[in-house]
């Protein structure tokens, strides 16, 4: 295994709070270390919830997060931040809400301008605590030490990547998770899903992190088609959590690959949620994949109970079956891309090559053009 000589490096919380109930470690957490000014990131449907954070002192909250955040939206964030001068930051949401709070601990107190954080270790340190609290299990980004913005000029996402966006707690209860819509709860799973998929049919495929990339596949094989019939389903929640973790270990050291440079663009343009996005891909490029990556793809299938080979057309159908039958929306058309977008679309998916470097097999602009096609 000569994956074993490259070297590799996981970051992670130095605590981590899983389960029933944890929710009030953001609190307990804060009191102990003696905070008194938090500043609450959250979106409006959650801005009214942060009572059960439990927060002690005199608490901010700016709740005005949107999905697929863009440049303004951080810039906002960073004003409420001057106004509030908090001590600690607290991310409560999905991934836009996390990515942006962790943009604030790091930035706010500093001389660093938005721009001059976006790359590979370029954040210079991080003047504010932070705590964060997840409550939709999809991107994992409590856990990660990536921040993606949107840039509404260039229709691009901008990555500031750094171990000081590593949050000092992640809270995960799967409590906070019960009252999901059954469309959310199916687009972020796969979303997790194409976490761990990606990671582990990465050209950067690592058995450290392949360990966390299987256990995801399994436990939302098994948990996510309970979520969606019953969203009381405690458990059911936390096993989706829990893989939705592990799909987030799999982005700091390995990344993802195809499905996330060809699902981006559908957000940027369109202001497709992320999941939705990842969804819609995933079974096109799973397929595209599948005869660089055979065995890896005979594998994930079946941890989600499809017993399939690693041919093209049979994996696709049984990828986009499976997603279809989770109700998740599988035409570009229908979430209101039009055909003209699909060539800039080719061409914005084609530059990402952060991404697409990472796939196990090259990928053209005209094969993406021709994926999108398809998938309109």
């Amino acid at each position: 295994m000569q994956e074993l000589l490259r070297p590799i490096e996981l970051v992670r919380p130095k605590t981590i709070a899983f389960g029933p109930g944890k929710v009030a470690t953001a609190g307990a957490w804060a009191r102990a270390h003696g905070f008194s000014r938090p500043l609450v990131i959250a979106d409006v449907f959650l801005a009214g919830r942060t009572g059960v954070l439990e927060l002690p002192g005199q608490v901010a909250v700016f709740g005005e997060i949107r999905r697929e955040p863009e440049l303004s939206d951080l810039q906002a964030a960073l004003a409420a931040a001057d106004a509030a001068q908090p001590d600690l930051v607290v991310g409560f949401g999905g991934g836009s809400t996390m990515d942006v709070a962790k943009l604030v601990a790091a930035m706010h107190g500093t001389s660093q301008t938005i721009h001059d954080v976006f790359g590979v270790d370029r954040v210079q340190g991080r003047a504010r605590a932070l705590v964060q609290v997840a409550t939709t299990p999809g991107t994992g980004s409590e856990a990660g030490n990536r921040a993606l913005i949107t840039d509404p000029a260039t229709h691009a996402k901008l990555v500031a990547n750094s171990n000081h966006l590593v949050a000092d707690v992640a809270v995960i209860d799967p409590n906070m998770m019960l009252t999901l819509p059954t469309r959310v709860t199916a687009a972020t799973g796969v979303d997790a899903l194409a976490h761990c998929v990606e990671a582990y049919t990465n050209r950067l495929a690592h058995p450290l992190i392949d360990i966390y990339a299987l256990e995801g596949i399994r436990l939302i094989g098994r948990f996510l088609p309970r979520a969606i019939a019953d969203g009381g389903d405690l458990e059911a929640r936390a096993g989706m959590a829990l893989a939705s973790l592990y799909g987030g270990y799999c982005l700091g050291p390995v990344n993802t690959a195809a499905g996330h440079a060809l699902a981006y663009p559908l957000g940027t343009r369109r202001h497709v949620a992320h999941g939705a996005s990842n969804a819609l891909m995933f079974p096109h490029v799973l397929a595209f994949n599948a005869p660089a990556v055979a065995q890896q793809t005979v594998t994930i299938l079946a941890a989600l109970g499809l017993d399939v080979p690693a041919e093209q057309p049979a994996v696709f159908e049984a990828a986009y079956k499976y997603c279809a039958g989770l109700g998740i929306e599988m035409r570009m058309s229908r979430l209101g891309v039009e055909e003209g977008d699909l060539a800039d679309m080719a061409a914005e998916a084609h530059a990402i090559r952060r991404l697409l470097d990472n796939n196990p097999r090259e990928i053209s602009r005209e094969e993406i053009l021709a994926i999108y096609r398809a998938a309109f």
